[in-house]
């Protein structure tokens, strides 16, 4: 089993999540893996990228378009696997992609239940970011341009997607504190606050580990 550290990094949607993965990511020396993981899961696969970006993060699909998109799949061979749905071929490709990045670097990965499909490995640190609604709003009012009710609901519809997805393919519950090491508000300590929370967690869990 590696001994690499890996944070995982869940994120509500407009909580800066996967800015303070990817500053993290930078004041560590590592890599941050989030769209790039569809990449090298489609590669590893053979299922065509566009699949990933239409699944990603998404628990289920159509009925009908995961019974035509089947007929374009390559990569595993197996009759179970040919006959499971096209959206469980996509999280197992992105699955195995995850393991296969935790043996070989150190690095942060943001979402796709990496801290599930990790659970096995000693230096794994799992992180879930929140933030005050207020707060969460604002910052995706000023990303994308929108309103305060567009960005309320891409706020409420990304986190719920985000939820199915997590509850759907773990055994755990998205956003639970159960279900993480440790979750972090970031309107109260800030992105660099949260950033130094999460450095310091994890050196003093890979530390204790070693005891």
């Amino acid at each position: 089993m590696s001994d690499n550290l890996i944070i995982t990094i869940g994120r509500e949607c407009g909580s800066g999540g996967r800015h303070i993965g990817q500053k993290l990511a930078e004041g560590l020396g590592v890599k941050c893996y989030d769209k790039e993981l569809l990449n090298l899961a489609a590669k590893k696969s053979g299922l065509c990228r566009e699949l990933f970006e239409t699944h990603d993060e998404r628990p289920t699909s159509s009925f009908l378009y995961s019974l035509v998109m089947d007929t374009y799949s390559l990569g595993y061979t197996n009759s179970a696997y040919m006959d499971m749905p096209i959206n469980h071929k996509i999280f197992l490709a992105q699955f195995d992609a995850i393991k296969q990045l935790a043996t070989e670097e150190s690095c942060v990965i943001i979402g796709r239940c990496a801290d599930y499909a990790l659970a096995d490995f000693p230096n794994v640190v799992s992180v879930f970011i929140t933030a005050d609604e207020a707060d969460k709003i604002k910052t995706l009012m000023e990303r994308h341009d929108i309103s305060e009710s567009e960005a309320k609901d891409v706020m409420i519809k990304t986190d719920k997607r985000r939820a199915s997805y997590y509850n759907y393919y773990s055994s755990k519950r998205w956003g639970d504190s159960r279900s993480y090491d440790l979750c972090i508000n970031s309107s109260k300590v800030g992105m660099d606050g949260a950033i130094r929370i999460i450095k310091d967690f994890a050196e003093s869990k890979v530390a204790y580990k070693k005891k």
